[in-house]
């Protein structure tokens, strides 16, 4: 069987790769604790104000005007407060967050070692905005093209760039986002990613950038477990830069 668009070898990653290297890419704690490490001069790392299980633990922090609650081994699980927490309501909106097997959905093993938990973050932004997501496809330490990802209320946009700011014509099958400009710190951004992803055959590495400020989102080692609606000539130019790790000098798994 071959291998050969992007999706086709992201679901091969879900379905058999076990790698020691990927089982903490999908915590993350330890995805910040691995931006914190190895880019602390390129990119800046949320600050982590309480980690645990139970959220009337809350009750003892002292917390900013704005903070990010979310699940550490989880994903599409956010709550946007600010404040002293209100441990009532945050327990039954975050019911069920902590036990559930979130990587049964789509069979995504990182997600499995992850710890389970509930983090609550620095907000990064304007409080009422949704800053641009960028992510960086980085193959083998070599960032190779940006989307950049926006809200327009309940509707998700996106384009694509190459890595010297070039548009591409390409959404990734979302609804076409705005003109961007070019990241004040854009080269920043690529060191960090290639610094990020060194160790990795394929990682997504997540940015924000606010107020000239670099902030580090996350690593992404299944984007959208395979299944996303890049268009075809998308599709296979990433996976065109994807050498899976079963050949040659990287023979470390059975493509079957």
């Amino acid at each position: 069987m071959g291998f050969e668009t992007f999706n086709d070898k992201v679901q091969w990653r879900v379905t058999r790769d076990r790698r020691e290297l990927l089982r903490t890419t999908c915590d993350k704690l330890a995805m910040k604790e691995h931006a914190a490490r190895l880019a602390p001069d390129l990119t800046r790392t949320p600050e982590t104000y309480w980690f645990g299980t139970d959220v009337a633990e809350l009750r003892d922090v002292e917390l900013p005007a704005n903070w990010v609650l979310k699940p550490n081994h989880a994903s599409q699980r956010v709550i946007i407060s600010g404040g002293p927490a209100d441990v009532e309501e945050l327990a039954e909106q975050v019911a069920g967050w902590v036990t559930e097997p979130y990587w049964r959905r789509s069979g995504e093993w990182a997600y499995r070692t992850a710890r389970p938990g509930l983090l609550v973050e620095e907000f990064i932004g304007t409080p009422g905005e949704v800053p641009a997501d960028l992510k960086l496809f980085v193959f083998d330490g070599q960032p190779r093209v940006v989307a950049v990802h926006s809200k327009d209320g309940d509707v998700h946009k996106a384009r694509y760039y190459s890595t010297d700011w070039e548009p591409l014509p390409w959404t990734g099958g979302y609804v076409p986002g705005p003109d961007t400009a070019r990241p004040e710190r854009l080269a920043d951004m690529l060191k960090a990613a290639s610094l990020l992803a060194a160790d990795f055959d394929m990682m997504r590495v997540d940015f924000y950038e606010h107020d000239g400020v670099l902030w580090f989102g996350e690593l992404t080692p299944y984007p959208a477990a395979g299944l996303a609606r890049y268009e075809p000539e998308l599709d296979r130019l990433l996976g065109s830069w994807w050498e899976l790790p079963v050949t040659g000098t990287r023979g470390l798994l059975r493509l079957r």
